[in-house]
């Protein structure tokens, strides 16, 4: 049992509010969908934001965090998006978040790690903002085929940046999306050493062989 019995909760509130901590960031873990269908009304920007916010708190090499988020509502400009992306769904939606590294001064300090940490980086804060914006009610899917130099084109970001991903945003349509197909838990654990599946018992503690 996670927190105890309910007296035991009752004794002590702050159990209570992790318990309602941890069910809020379970549901959003497992409730997150990729939806490429969004109601034909804009959400509130803020929301957006809220989100963007999320993605300051990842963990990050030396502090030096890397990423920057362009949150676009003009649809003449989000509507370029179908062609620098192929992706029809991409220009239907009310906002476009477009995430983006700077790994300038990640490798001035780490040479060539710099990049690999701050790829490292990118996937932990857009993890925060996906999981933030399903936290405020909102819907997107990281859209990863893209033509590079096209979104820099359209947006003015210089060349030596690195374009993470797209995000169309919106609010969820009646149609729901179905959950996604995941990796059984067993094919992903090993325990002590690579390749081993099963976890060694722990020894059972006695008078004999203490």
């Amino acid at each position: 049992m996670l927190l105890g019995t309910v007296s035991q909760i009752s004794q002590n509130p702050y159990k209570l509010i992790y318990l309602i901590d941890y069910m809020q960031l379970n549901d959003a873990i497992k409730k997150r969908r990729s939806v490429t269908r969004y109601l034909n009304k804009k959400p509130d920007w803020r929301k957006v934001v809220r989100a963007i916010d999320a993605a300051r708190y990842a963990p990050n090499a030396d502090n030096l965090f890397a990423m920057k988020f362009i949150l676009i509502s003009n649809e003449e400009t989000i509507n370029k998006f179908f062609d620098a992306s192929q992706q029809d769904f991409v220009s239907k939606a009310k906002y476009l978040v477009v995430a983006v590294s700077d790994d300038s001064k990640l490798v001035a300090h780490y040479k060539e790690r710099g990049t690999r940490y701050s790829a490292l980086q990118a996937g932990a804060a857009i993890q925060n903002f996906l999981l933030e914006l399903m936290e405020q009610g909102l819907v997107t899917k990281w859209v990863k085929y893209f033509y590079d130099e096209k979104v820099k084109e359209i947006l003015g970001i210089p060349e030596k940046m690195i374009v993470e991903g797209l995000f169309p945003i919106g609010l969820e349509t009646k149609i729901k999306t179905g959950a996604e197909v995941l990796t059984d838990l067993e094919n992903i654990v090993f325990f002590e050493k690579w390749g081993e599946k099963k976890m060694t018992p722990n020894p059972i503690v006695t008078l004999e062989n203490s």
